[in-house]
């Protein structure tokens, strides 16, 4: 078995550019997609960088198509004058059934759509997009107690083992 990294990885196998950690204390999240980018080939460098910011980004359903708006690429430096926009909205690739039961999801109140994952995938850019709710206050306040309650109880048994 080989190990494969850096950027052998990136062409590759699986590697994770970026996750959007955020999206799970705002959100419920209810159920997840693979979708695909039109990108250029700029973006495509810059993300093997790793430059990139998922903040406020979110996805619409436009005249049955899926776009991508608010996702920051930088431009990447090496770049001739013909360099990408950074916050451009970018096509989502989606099966044309897929897309018909986000258009429905769209459509249930307090439903969005967001990005949690960029990720490479056999040398292809892919987007796990999540249909989501937002939480309360009280809930990310639960959400805070259940997690400090097991972190607590993870160090009481750690220190009856040892």
């Amino acid at each position: 078995m080989t190990v494969v990294t850096g950027k052998e990885a990136s062409r590759k196998g699986n590697s994770v550019i970026t996750d959007n950690r955020r999206a799970y204390y705002e959100y419920h999240i209810l159920e997840t997609f693979e979708a695909g980018l039109v990108l250029w080939g700029s973006e495509v460098k810059s993300l093997r960088q790793g430059k990139v910011q998922m903040v406020d980004s979110h996805a619409q359903v436009v005249r049955q198509e899926l776009w991508l708006y608010n996702l920051y690429i930088a431009p990447f430096e090496k770049a001739s004058h013909t360099n990408h926009e950074p916050k451009r909205p970018r096509k989502l690739l989606l099966h044309r059934r897929e897309i018909r039961r986000l258009i429905g999801k769209q459509e249930e109140k307090g439903l969005t759509l967001i990005p949690t994952k960029l990720y490479f995938k056999d040398g292809r850019v892919k987007l796990e997009l999540a249909v989501a709710k937002g939480k309360k206050l009280y809930d990310k306040r639960a959400d805070a107690a259940t997690r400090d309650a097991k972190r607590d109880q993870e160090r009481a048994l750690r220190r009856e083992v040892s």
